[in-house]
């Protein structure tokens, strides 16, 4: 490879804080117009490598070359003036304000030499950058009225209205549909045609093979190596996340279905779904899968209180019961794992403790007052049960990885005392190996006697952990598969809309 080719060269990065080597001797290379992923799993140095690429944290030792210059990113603002930029998972956006006003918050467009914010060229200007991405967003709207997508599409528009040479991308379909994420993919490629080089930062192996020129992983702050992506596969990349072969991802699962925990008939909610029926037993992981809009969530959303049927029977444990809230769910025993674990499941600033003991604070009190030694022995028992990674229960849930906060949710639906399980969505946004380790209390529950119900976007753990999966498709059950009847076509055929199968059928014709 000729120097020449390169737009970034950071080599010998080493940062250290107290007590921790975040990063260890790393480098990375960016070739011009490429696609480079960064993997690793949470903790393994990813977050601070690129804070200090972009003037957040300053190493320790080692070098940053942009276009074969040395460079000191001594602050956020000298990484902007070098053309680099970064859209985080967790977008930073002003939501009462205009798209417009978005785009160019700090870099305020002026009409020549005239004091003063020209609105007129600042929309003019975001119409421009919006339409080379593909978009028609009115620059006009306000930015908390556009979908996450369409949120990710204005902070690209950010960045190119910065001049950015180097893009940083950090988990961008985490919380995007397929059709958004694909949607997303085609912009992403339309930039590196036009020259822009990008890091990209995703657990999703789809993200990974479908965009990637090559990869880099990092593993407890240290280089393990660069690969161009068509030398490598999943199970090569997960070695080398997690320093070891992981032969049996989903673990095996021997518990048989036991007596019905749940009973579901009927259940409607006018404009959402209808006529929704299915059966939960103990020891079962039952998934709930289908395209986004098919009317998951909202189903999840009845069983848990957050809103009222229309119609239908909810039996708990032989009772039928009427469900008008979250607390009476849980009364009732039924517990939500929530899609969105930083906003619906945790109070982040909050110890790790009070948020495991929140749902039952009577367990704890000594004379009518909260006993801190009694949440401390309680918080300990399930950070050893389920394995999180903390010093000690006074840690606060958002110094946790993805995967160690995951936990702590689970933890909490175990404090309740129910035996029946909601997970929406339990792997999103966390590595491959706290996948596992979630797959394997799963199953260790299902072995316990709880009965799991895992909604779920990604096939491939449908396939891996369910004793069976029901498949939803415009509001409806459109099929119930055993696990030996499950396969991948099989799957998508049933959650495929009517209109888009017949479509297909008539093309193959």
């Amino acid at each position: 490879m000729h120097q020449e080719d390169l737009i970034l060269q950071m080599a010998g990065i080493t940062k250290i804080f107290p007590g921790i080597r975040a990063l260890d001797d790393v480098r990375l290379d960016l070739r011009r117009g490429e696609i480079h992923a960064l993997i690793g799993e949470n903790g393994a140095g990813k977050s601070t490598f690129i804070k200090v690429l972009t003037g957040i944290h300053q190493p320790d030792a080692g070098i940053i070359r942009l276009n074969g210059q040395e460079i000191v990113m001594a602050d956020p603002l000298v990484a902007r003036r070098h053309g680099i930029a970064a859209i985080y998972q967790h977008l930073a956006a002003y939501p009462d304000l205009s798209v417009a006003e978005n785009i160019f918050m700090g870099n305020e467009q002026t009409q020549g030499r005239l004091p003063g914010i020209s609105w007129k060229k600042t929309n003019q200007e975001a119409e421009k950058l919006l339409q080379a991405l593909g978009s028609d967003i009115d620059p006009a709207s306000e930015m908390g009225s556009l979908s996450v997508a369409q949120q990710q599409i204005v902070e690209i528009a950010k960045a190119l209205s910065q001049n950015a040479q180097v893009l940083i991308m950090d988990e961008p379909t985490a919380a995007l549909s397929l059709r958004e994420s694909e949607e997303l993919y085609n912009i992403v490629r339309n930039l590196k045609q036009q020259g822009t080089s990008i890091i990209l930062i995703s657990h999703r192996f789809e993200d990974i093979f479908s965009l990637a020129d090559r990869v880099t992983v990092l593993r407890d702050g240290r280089y393990i190596g660069t690969w161009d992506i068509d030398e490598t596969d999943s199970d090569m990349l997960v070695k080398h996340m997690v320093g070891r072969s992981i032969d049996q991802f989903y673990p095996t699962k021997t518990t048989l279905a036991g007596e019905p925990l749940l009973k579901v008939e009927g259940l409607s909610r006018t404009g959402f779904f209808e006529d929704v029926s299915f059966t939960l037993h103990a020891g079962e992981i039952l998934g709930l899968t289908g395209l986004v809009g098919a009317g998951r969530t909202e189903v999840v959303e009845v069983l848990s209180g957050v809103t009222r049927p229309d119609k239908g029977k909810i039996t708990v444990l032989g009772e039928q019961r009427h469900i008008t809230s979250p607390h009476e769910a849980m009364k009732q025993g039924l517990s939500l794992l929530p899609e969105d674990r930083q906003k619906q499941g945790l109070l982040l600033p909050w110890t790790i403790q009070s948020n495991i003991t929140l749902p039952r604070l009577d367990l704890h009190k000594r004379h009518r007052l909260l006993s801190p030694q009694s949440e401390g022995r309680a918080a300990e028992e399930y950070i050893r049960m389920l394995a999180i990674k903390a010093r000690s229960g006074g840690d606060t849930a958002e110094s946790l990885s993805g995967g160690n906060q995951q936990k702590v949710v689970i933890s909490k639906l175990l404090t309740c005392g129910t035996r029946i399980i909601i997970m929406d969505e339990p792997t999103k946004g966390v590595d491959v190996g706290s996948k596992a380790a979630i797959y394997q209390i799963m199953v260790d529950l299902a072995g316990e006697g709880y009965g799991i119900l895992m909604v779920s976007s990604e096939m491939p753990e449908v396939l891996g952990i369910c004793d069976r999966a029901l498949v939803m498709r415009e509001g409806r059950i459109a099929a119930v598969f055993t696990r030996g009847e499950m396969t991948p076509e099989a799957l998508l055929k049933a959650a495929m809309p009517l209109e888009k199968a017949r479509k297909g059928r008539a093309e193959h014709a």
